[in-house]
């Protein structure tokens, strides 16, 4: 080996490795004194790297994953020499290990596994590893890599390098890890409030008309939303990927978005990277030599073409008043994997799509491409619309996303119950990489499994593809359907971003209300609409509370959807737990993960009983949300869990603000409403415990709140004393005026 730099410091020590060779020796990281960690191996092995050759001629393919242009070409020539790198660690038998990105197994500790680190659709990697064990591991790498453990040691397989660099953190609580991390990688950015509403989309709206009809079905049925959404092909017929609306269905998106806003919702719009090579768009990109090779993607590694998107997508998209940029197929590379009737192998999903990757990508740099698309619109967004924070919804993150107003998305997955508890699984992994603000399509994005003419307009043959496999052909007309989407909805209440999306069949509320003509097919046919629209304005009760999580997020690191092991770490029987998790300090969510009513085709389920077992983890007391009712901490209870119920308890000592009934409306979150959020109708206080919670309100939108237009304030509970006191206030902002304390008393109720 022909160097190692070594720096340490109070909480991390970061290595850096040069040159060709191989070291086994054992360095020490230690915690408290205690050895938590020891280095036992490292390499660098020179390798060739070589370039594909560009080709000629076009060839398209229509895709579930949209549509896909590729230069034909498979020759290549040597280009350089690099390096692929092994990284060993010897680890204590205790401690699970966690983090790493999303995927898609509901696999939650790495123990005795195998996992691929590369972007696809339905993964996110990132290579940060994160232990109850006191220390978390972060590589500095934007490759491909493979991670493993075997009998204690952990390895990590890089692909292509120049130079080996990571840092190992050690601190108290998985907090102070990805504090640390945070640090060195990028803060979370603030979101608009808004963004923390409820999201309506859907594959596809296709009109304008039909999207201010939408709009207006929503505000008539007084059902709050924040935000709808244009996927993709509102581009005219045969542009993919042109960045302007079609003028014969979109023939004034400025007037459309000026009536969504008048209504007080905002509007996201799908864009992607590549583009047919038949648009305009595409052609400004290749006659600068602005894409990448041997592809239809622009290369989003250069400032210069990073700009020129930006441009292109403010030509209209922008300057009509667009809210929000939805960056879909931000791993442009994946379609791969995403074609045939039966899934490959793990390693086989790997190895394609590494190898489609470095037909166009740098090798060094497989991993990152949608850090790199993110960061250009945060930065070009910043400089040109300094008033309106960046909001961008996208399919792939890295370790720096965070800092560039992204909502990463756990792509197209099929809607299955057992999918859905994968995602709780999954989630958690998110918030455990250190990214606070993550989503799911609510439902399944695939919803049919084999009646193929009713797929959505993806796709509509006859073949069969092994990622198109959900268990409802008939969508919303199937009451199976009908209670999954009921229960993923309630799931999806308790997330940092609130958003319905998928294929196959609709998904605004009332596409779930059903007409019954007796009184016997009301009795078994549970009312889906009453039970979404409770839980959508529950979301917006909940708002005060959210959204101060959101700043928790910004200004102290902290992670929204969190795994019991942050706030539990002494109880191994919560530790281990990801079938239920905290919605910040206060909530403990335990989804529903199985049918209790239908089968799929609408068969009845009988004598399942309307229950959950839900863990409440030792050294707190618990209430039941919905009844009030105590428990102590440390027991598995048998929670009621009818459809209209998911199981939600809140620890003793809580603070929860909340808005009261009445505000919650369609148009509730428009800019002058915002400011009268500093008045908060609700304060409820479970009592049983002294308890604190940090307040936040701001104007909503903007970057005023980087000179201090905010309030931020310490909300402080004495049982004793059985008082609420504001302390510590921070910012320009006035403290909120409160309307009512209640005081949910333990002492009567236990």
């Amino acid at each position: 080996m022909k160097s190692s730099i070594i720096h340490i410091s109070t909480s991390a020590t970061s290595v850096l490795y040069e040159g060709i060779g191989e070291d086994t020796f054992e360095q020490v990281f230690t915690y408290n004194g205690k050895i938590v960690l020891t280095q036992v191996r490292v390499s660098l092995t020179q390798k060739e790297v070589f370039r594909t050759v560009p080709g000629e001629r076009f060839v398209k393919k229509a895709t579930a994953n949209g549509e896909v242009t590729l230069i034909e070409s498979d020759r290549k020539e040597f280009e350089r020499y690099s390096c692929s790198g092994v990284l060993e660690f010897r680890i204590g038998p205790d401690e699970l290990l966690l983090g790493l990105g999303q995927y898609e197994d509901g696999f939650y500790d790495y123990r005795g596994r195998t996992e691929y680190l590369y972007q696809s659709n339905m993964r996110i990697a990132i290579p940060f590893l994160i232990t109850t064990g006191h220390y978390a591991i972060w590589i500095d790498s934007e490759s491909d890599m493979i991670f493993s453990e075997k009998d204690g040691i952990i390895r990590f397989e890089i692909d292509t390098l120049s130079s080996l660099s990571y840092t190992v953190f050690t601190g108290d609580t998985l907090d102070e890890l990805i504090m640390q991390f945070q640090q060195q990688t990028g803060i979370a950015s603030m979101l608009p409030r808004w963004a923390f509403g409820y999201i309506q989309s859907r594959e596809r709206y296709q009109t304008s008309e039909e999207i201010l009809q939408t709009a207006e079905q929503f505000r008539k049925r007084k059902i709050p939303v924040s935000c709808i959404v244009q996927d993709w092909y509102s581009w005219r017929e045969g542009l993919w990927g042109e960045k302007t609306f079609d003028p014969g269905r979109y023939p004034d998106p400025k007037q459309m978005v000026d009536t969504l806003h008048a209504s007080g919702i905002r509007f996201m719009v799908s864009v992607w990277p590549n583009m047919s090579p038949e648009s305009s768009d595409y052609k400004k990109f290749a006659d600068r030599k602005l894409l990448l090779p041997n592809s239809n993607v622009y290369d989003a590694y250069s400032p210069e073409a990073g700009t020129l998107y930006f441009e292109q997508c403010q030509r209209q998209i922008l300057s009509s008043g667009a809210d929000a940029l939805w960056c879909d197929n931000a791993e442009p590379f994946s379609d791969a994997d995403w074609s045939g009737a039966v899934k490959k192998s793990e390693r086989d999903r790997f190895d394609c799509v590494v190898e489609l990757s470095k037909k166009s990508i740098v090798w060094e740099n497989l991993n990152s491409y949608g850090a790199y698309h993110a960061r250009n619109i945060y930065e070009n967004w910043r400089r040109a619309y300094p008033e309106k924070r960046v909001v961008n919804l996208i399919r792939s993150g890295y370790t720096e996303s965070r800092r560039c107003g992204t909502i990463l998305w756990s792509g197209d997955i099929t809607a299955k119950w057992t999918t859905m508890r994968n995602q709780l699984t999954e989630g958690l992994k998110m918030g455990l990489s250190g990214h606070p603000y993550w989503t799911f399509d609510i439902g399944g994005f695939f919803v049919v499994k084999d009646k193929y003419e009713n797929r959505g307009c993806c796709n509509t043959s006859a073949e069969p593809l092994w990622f198109w496999d959900g268990d409802y052909n008939d969508g919303v007309q199937d009451q199976g359907y009908c209670e999954l989407y009921t229960r993923w909805l309630q799931f999806g209440t308790f997330l940092p971003v609130f958003r319905s999306h998928g294929t196959d069949t609709p998904r605004e509320p009332w596409q779930f209300e059903k007409e019954t003509e007796s009184d016997a097919e009301r009795n078994v046919s549970p009312d889906y609409y009453d039970i979404i629209c409770r839980y959508i304005r529950l979301r917006y009760r909940l708002m005060p509370y959210i959204y101060s999580l959101a700043a928790m997020a910004h200004f102290d690191s902290f992670i929204m959807m969190r795994s019991l092991a942050f706030d539990f770490p002494e109880d191994p029987q919560a530790v281990g737990r990801s079938d239920e998790y905290m919605f910040g300090p206060a909530l403990l969510i335990a989804p529903v993960f199985s049918p209790m009513y239908f089968k799929s085709e609408s068969r009845p389920l009988s004598d399942v009983p309307k229950t959950r077992e839900v863990y409440l983890p030792r050294g707190a007391k618990w209430y039941d949300f919905w009844t009030e009712e105590v428990f102590e901490g440390g027991q598995t209870v048998t929670a009621v869990a009818p459809l209209d119920r998911i199981p939600v308890f809140v620890r003793a000592g809580s603070i929860l603000p909340m808005l009261c009934e009445d505000k919650i409306s369609g148009a509730w979150l428009n800019r002058e409403e915002n400011r009268a959020m500093d008045e908060i109708d609700e304060i409820r206080v479970y009592t049983g415990a002294d308890g604190h919670f940090t307040y936040y309100c701001d104007d909503g939108d903007g970057y005023g709140y980087k000179e201090g237009e905010y309030c931020r304030v310490q909300m402080q509970y004495s049982d004793r004393d059985r008082t609420l006191q504001m302390q510590d206030k921070q910012g320009k902002m006035k403290e909120p005026n409160v309307r009512n304390i209640r005081l949910i008393d333990a002492m009567k109720k236990s």
